[in-house]
């Protein structure tokens, strides 16, 4: 049997898991989801229970194309058509309006909606041979580092899933953009796998930001504490770097670096393990997670991350960080991101 018909075979079982109300870990560009019948309360239920994650949390709904969006959402505006035709499929999450039989386990009880067209052919044949719509967060459990590989899903999840897709790495690396379209105007609930730049290139005018200060609609992956490994981590400036980790060091602590690019100093030298991350944002984000899941099976005692550029493009790295930090960090050392 060929890997082409193994690949069909699987897509064929795995819809038959969620047509009989079944979990299917599948992969997506940005990370692997967690899928049910969005249709099926009781498929979704077990989302819930497997992740750990709270009901009030807000899932995300993965269609084939961007015709099924009168499907699940109602009073959709031209922003909304426009985003559709030049990012979906695509690292993208549309918030709008919600239609009256889209579940509310689905919405957290919120009247919005979140949807998406993945760009993974894996997704994308699943998705074609099921025909509905799938909810997907991501395959972990609750507030852990998004999966990127399907081995990341067994470690994590293990046989609680049905059936886990292998499609192999995710290129992108980090969750999607979210966008909401319910107000008249764009805005940014979640940096990610899509940049604002392009998004405002197609509409024409800025996207507002918001914060969690003044955030009332409830979107995945937003809360302070998020994207965590078991690891403590600290992110800091390039210059604070030596001076802190001879300080745990000295402490008998194991340390891990990661440092931005492959200058400066190396910690090699003093005994403490120096990884080197990509200079280019999109490259970073591709190797970020699965670092993180990599640093995770090393037993150290800390994690020291020098602080990413704060520009546009790594709008969602940092934000991830900050979250996967989860207040361990100083907050006038970090970057706050780019708000224009």
């Amino acid at each position: 049997m060929n890997a082409h018909a193994i690949q069909h075979h699987q897509i064929h079982v795995a819809v038959a898991l969620l047509h009989a109300g079944k979990t299917v870990a599948f992969p997506t560009e940005t990370v692997y989801g967690l899928g049910a019948d969005a249709a099926n309360p009781d498929a979704i239920k077990q989302i819930f229970e497997i992740k750990g994650r709270p009901t009030t949390h807000p899932l995300i709904v993965h269609i084939a194309d961007k015709s099924q969006l009168e499907t699940w959402a109602t009073n959709i505006p031209p922003a909304a058509w426009r985003l559709a035709e030049q990012f979906w499929p695509g690292p993208l999450t549309l918030i709008l309006p919600r239609r009256s039989n889209v579940l509310d386990a689905i919405t957290g009880g919120q009247d919005t909606v979140g949807l998406r067209v993945p760009d993974h052919p894996v997704a994308a044949a699943l998705l074609r041979a099921f025909g509905g719509g799938i909810a997907a967060p991501s395959a972990n459990r609750f507030g852990r580092v998004s999966p990127t590989t399907a081995q990341h899903v067994r470690d994590e999840l293990g046989s609680r899933v049905g059936m886990i897709l292998d499609g192999g790495p995710c290129h992108v690396g980090v969750e999607s953009t979210i966008v909401g379209l319910t107000t008249g105007k764009a805005v940014l609930l979640r940096p990610g796998g899509l940049s604002i730049v392009a998004i405002e290139h197609v509409l024409k005018q800025k996207i507002l930001r918001t914060s969690p200060a003044v955030r009332t609609e409830r979107v995945s992956g937003m809360l302070d504490s998020h994207y965590a490994p078991a690891t403590p981590i600290e992110i800091l400036p390039v210059g604070a770097l030596w001076q802190r980790a001879l300080q745990l060091a000295w402490k008998g602590q194991k340390i891990a670096v990661l440092k931005h690019g492959n200058n400066g100093e190396c910690f090699d030298s003093i005994g403490i393990t120096t990884f080197y991350m990509p200079s280019s944002a999109k490259e970073y984000a591709h190797q970020f997670y699965a670092t993180l899941h990599r640093l995770d099976h090393g037993s150290f005692d800390c994690l020291l991350i020098e602080a990413p550029p704060a520009t546009h493009e790594w709008l969602a790295i940092n934000d991830r960080m900050r979250r996967a930090a989860h207040g361990a960090i100083k907050e006038n050392n970090f970057p706050q991101g780019v708000n224009s």
